[in-house]
């Protein structure tokens, strides 16, 4: 699919086993969320600008590299919060914007309840983060919202996506990339991701 990116490593494939076994507890499931992440943040800043810079070394001057680029990790809540250790982790200067969203489960609609975002999103890179982009329908609300706000340049990071929504969000968005761990096979009649790995904010937080 023209807009995504799954990455693949043997690492990120063997998270994707303890995230998607029934029996693992809450708190590995949680840290294995957040190592997860880490491996995507690295795939999606791969693309981030840099400035350079001379810097001296022990021995004698050389040119050093900086981030051009404001960072604002945008976490879907709650399930997103998982997702954003994992990339601070490279960019621990980044500023973090928060998104809360749920899903209706009549309509399977997002309905929004929270927004709080730090200065500066019309000049940031926004990485809008959610374990899980099933129908797209909160994704593409997320970053709608961003737009109204000034938002200009997007890119999408997921554990687990459906067919589904990566289509829905390339046909609202096609501007933003989608860097994912794996892409599922379908949607279930209640919406959810067909392998999957369940609620991811259930486990996440131990809620189920």
């Amino acid at each position: 699919m023209e807009n995504l990116t799954v990455v693949d490593h043997p690492l990120l494939k063997r998270d994707l086993t303890i995230l998607r076994r029934d029996e693992t507890p809450h708190g590995q499931f949680r840290k294995t969320v957040s190592d997860a992440a880490s491996i995507l943040a690295y795939e999606a800043l791969r693309d981030i600008q840099l400035t350079e810079t001379e810097i001296e070394t022990p021995m004698e001057a050389t040119t050093g590299y900086t981030l051009a680029e404001d960072v604002i990790v945008v976490p879907i809540m709650r399930a997103g919060l998982g997702m954003v250790d994992g990339f601070v982790r490279y960019v621990p200067e980044a500023r973090v914007g928060h998104l809360g969203m749920q899903r209706d489960e009549e309509t399977y609609e997002p309905v929004d309840y929270y927004s709080n975002m730090p200065d500066g999103v019309d000049s940031a890179h926004l990485f809008v983060v959610d374990p899980m982009l099933a129908t797209g329908g909160s994704a593409t609300f997320a970053i709608q919202h961003l737009k109204e706000h000034g938002g200009t340049d997007f890119t999408f990071a997921c554990l687990v996506a459906a067919p589904e929504g990566v289509s829905q969000l390339h046909r609202e968005h096609p501007d933003v990339g989608i860097v994912a761990a794996t892409l599922d096979r379908e949607l279930d009649d209640n919406a959810f991701i067909r392998p999957g790995l369940g609620d991811a904010g259930d486990r996440i937080f131990g809620t189920r």
